[in-house]
């Protein structure tokens, strides 16, 4: 079943009734500041696993050869 245009304004405008427009902004505030939170989180995940990976690079070959 899909939804048309005055369906989903209709839904919109009954949470508007029920919620108010000042409880609905804050709730879009809060939403958008859950997405930068999540949005950095990766970010920050993506720079640990690139540093990690780029230290084991370092530390692949050893200190001294064996001599023969």
């Amino acid at each position: 079943m899909q939804m048309g245009p005055w369906q989903i304004l209709l839904i919109a405008i009954v949470v508007l009734v029920l919620f108010g427009r000042g409880k609905i902004a804050s709730m879009m505030g809060e939403f958008g500041k859950g997405i930068t939170a999540f949005k950095k989180g990766v970010s920050d995940g993506k720079e640990e696993i690139e540093k990690a990976s780029a230290e084991v690079a370092k530390d692949v070959t050893p200190a001294e050869k064996d001599k023969v």
